[in-house]
């Protein structure tokens, strides 16, 4: 795996002790949180890999529980995750796996609350980076390095255009993007980083667009 700074390998400002079991882990729970878009009140966190084996040594659960709470990874509020999660009405469970990932440091990430439910795999591959595999059931890659915007949308023939023009509209240049469906005419959903954090009014532009059922932000 090649890093681009010594960043990637001395991992971020954090809060401990390991870059890639607390930092990575606390990226990974508050983009579940972004997406899911309002604070959860349950998860089932399922770990796999070195995640499975060494969550409650590293501080990997309380750094997922303080990325739910939308903690940074530098806040000092991560010790007290799990406090403050009872305090925030935020229950929880983790489940260690046994089952083989293609990445040791893996995690699943259920949460809900009473109106809604969203299922999440992210991968923490060092140094505090992370990378988002798959979002409830739909296979792709985001790294988190960038913004980027999540547009859910059925399977039409002009989808793809319509967004691209509206942040050419803008002025938005995109710097990674990915197309995923589970089967053709279904529902498929795009996965666009851009250079740029986009505002609320060219997310609803893009929400108004024909064929477009959901639209989730995340700032870099």
């Amino acid at each position: 795996m090649k890093f681009k700074s010594v960043f990637d390998i001395i991992g971020p400002v954090m809060i401990g002790p390991s870059s890639s079991h607390t930092a990575g882990a606390a990226r990974i729970g508050r983009v579940a949180r972004d997406l899911f878009g309002k604070q959860p009140t349950w998860a089932k966190i399922h770990l796999y890999g070195s995640f499975a084996e060494t969550y409650k040594g590293h501080g990997t659960d309380k750094a997922i529980i303080g990325g739910l709470l939308d903690y940074d990874t530098f806040d000092e509020r991560i010790k007290t995750a799990f406090e403050d999660a009872q305090l925030a009405g935020l229950t929880y469970e983790f489940i260690p796996e046994t089952a083989n990932t293609e990445h040791p440091n893996t995690a699943r990430i259920v949460i809900g609350d009473e109106t809604s439910e969203m299922s999440m795999v992210g991968i923490s591959i060092g140094g505090g980076k992370t990378e988002i595999t798959e979002l409830n059931g739909f296979p792709l890659r985001l790294s988190g390095d960038l913004a980027a915007i999540l547009v859910v949308h059925e399977d039409r023939s002009g989808c793809i255009a319509s967004v691209s023009n509206c942040l050419a509209k803008y002025d938005i240049n995109i710097g990674h993007m990915e197309v995923s469906r589970k089967e053709k005419g279904n529902m498929a959903l795009m996965v666009i980083e851009v250079d740029q954090n986009v505002n609320a009014q060219l997310l609803k532009e893009i929400s108004d667009l024909p064929n477009i059922t959901q639209v989730t932000r995340i700032a870099d």
